[in-house]
């Protein structure tokens, strides 16, 4: 279940989860780049949009490297009222085209773990049944993360907000949370069911998934990080193309154009855009930028 590198909106519909208990502390290596030229800097961050809190991922050079920057630029920026948030994905979701009823879009061998899956999110049937299938996964994986021990603010992008906001320093998106859905709403049916299977998987498998994107993430390391987020849409090229590669390719061209104005900003995406060959690194380096790895 690696759904969590792919949604990062999912986290703040769950506001009303308790988390269960967090494991013991885990010191975090993350990695960092820097893309400059004579007068700019821009340090690309890979986050992970769901976090158990006790990971320390600070440290000086981070620190260091954050507190430099003037701006912080996000996938995007969101409401953090979980109201607003799933009033945006509902009215957007709402199913207009006649789906029939969640469980019948699964298989029927996985209909009694969709079951479950509902029974604990305490939504109602009816109201899942009224999305699109895209939709109805997104309100589905607060279950999940909560399984995991993670609550709605324990992702990266929440601590920099934070400090950049105590800061008095602008907050921008690469995307606005409705392009954002847009991305899941313009996937094909097929592709949209292929979705919430991945969220089906086996609890044990999922966990197991989970410790290993996290794994790689805590150690920085580019060709696990690469690999968690391919095996997480290999199941439709549809997902590659809407999710990751025109993606990366938009804001490989925004940071192209960004390096024409002066000053450092912090550009954090998750970790699965800047690792792999079509990554957002990979795409600067087609374009004769090189993201050099500071940490």
């Amino acid at each position: 279940m690696r759904i969590l590198s792919v949604a990062g909106l999912a986290a703040l519909l769950i506001a009303a989860c308790a988390p269960a208990a967090p494991p013991a502390p885990v010191p975090a290596s993350p990695a960092l780049w820097k893309l400059a030229d004579a007068d700019t800097t821009i340090y690309l961050f890979g986050t992970i949009h769901a976090l158990p809190p006790s990971h320390r991922w600070r440290d000086a050079r981070l620190d260091a490297a954050f507190g430099s920057a003037d701006e912080l630029v996000l996938e995007a920026v969101l409401d953090k009222d979980p109201a607003s948030a799933a009033a945006l994905l509902m009215g957007i979701g709402r199913n207009i085209a006649g789906l029939p009823p969640l469980a019948e879009r699964v298989p029927a061998a996985k209909r009694r773990v969709l079951e479950d899956l509902v029974t604990r999110s305490r939504l109602p049937a009816a109201l899942l049944d009224g999305l699109e299938t895209w939709a109805a996964t997104l309100m589905l994986v607060g279950v999940t993360l909560n399984d995991l021990g993670i609550g709605p603010n324990d992702g990266v992008e929440d601590a920099l907000q934070a400090q950049f906001r105590a800061a008095g320093k602008p907050i921008a998106g690469l995307e606005t949370p409705q392009q954002q859905l847009g991305y899941f709403d313009a996937l094909p049916e097929k592709a949209q069911r292929d979705f919430l299977l991945t969220l089906l998987d086996d609890p044990k498998q999922a966990r197991a998934d989970f410790r290993e994107m996290l794994a790689a993430w805590t150690n920085g390391d580019e060709a696990g990080i690469a690999a968690s987020f391919d095996e997480e849409i290999e199941l439709s090229p549809e997902l590659r193309a809407v999710l990751l590669d025109r993606r990366n390719a938009a804001w490989a061209e925004w940071l192209k154009q960004r390096l024409d104005k002066t000053g450092t900003v912090l550009v954090a995406v998750g970790a699965g855009h800047l690792a792999g060959p079509g990554s957002v690194v990979a795409l600067l380096k087609a374009r004769g930028l090189e993201a050099k790895r500071v940490r």
